[in-house]
């Protein structure tokens, strides 16, 4: 079997615009001031940590790959079938954001730095894409519908094996962490920067 794959990148803006749409309004609820231009920057992290919770999931990768897979079966020693199957497909990689707590979270005042510890990446499930797929059919069993129709199940139930080893190889999901962090990284950092902190950094991890 041979494949084809492109991997997609989800940017920041497509993620969290519904946060930043209003950031005064929300940020006056949670940000306490203490002097001049001076705030509470515990507080704008666990109204980050709570933003990110309510989206649930954060898409932030999509692998789009093409499989080839054929199978075979005889009847009767003579009597044969073969089917041939190319479909494309993707994957998409998430972060389950509800399991994200402040816990995660940790501020280093003295160092202005904050951590963050991700969840771990997860994968979605494979959405084949039938009406691109093509199908190459021979032998004489072919001539029947309800074998061509049987050769196609046990086809795309190896083109679903063949799509998921290729999306748990180490080259996309060390793609998707990456993608994840710099996400995360960037959510982070806007809020700080609103609120006068932008000389406070942000180290995301697994």
């Amino acid at each position: 079997m041979t494949s084809r794959a492109a991997l997609i990148g989800i940017p920041l803006a497509a993620f969290g615009l519904g946060y930043w749409i209003a950031p005064k309004e929300q940020l006056d609820t949670v940000v306490e001031h203490t002097g001049f231009l001076q705030t509470d920057t515990r507080k704008v992290l666990s109204a980050t940590v709570e933003s990110l919770r309510s989206e649930n999931k954060m898409l932030v990768l999509s692998y789009k790959g093409t499989v080839r897979v054929k199978v075979e079966r005889t009847k009767f020693w003579v009597l044969g079938a073969s089917q041939e199957l190319i479909v494309p497909g993707v994957v998409n990689y998430y972060l389950d954001l509800s399991r994200l707590s402040l816990a995660d979270v940790t501020f280093d005042e003295k160092a202005k730095l904050v951590r963050v510890k991700l969840p771990q990446v997860v994968m979605g499930d494979i959405a084949f894409q039938p009406e691109q797929a093509t199908t190459i059919n021979g032998g004489v069993l072919t001539f029947s519908q309800a074998q061509v129709d049987e050769l196609l199940k046990a086809n795309y139930a190896s083109a679903r094996r063949a799509m998921t080893a290729q999306a748990q190889g180490p080259g996309f999901v060390d793609a998707a962490r990456r993608q994840a962090i710099a996400n995360v990284q960037s959510y982070f950092e806007v809020p700080l920067r609103i609120v006068g902190q932008p000389d406070v950094k942000v180290a995301v991890t697994f």
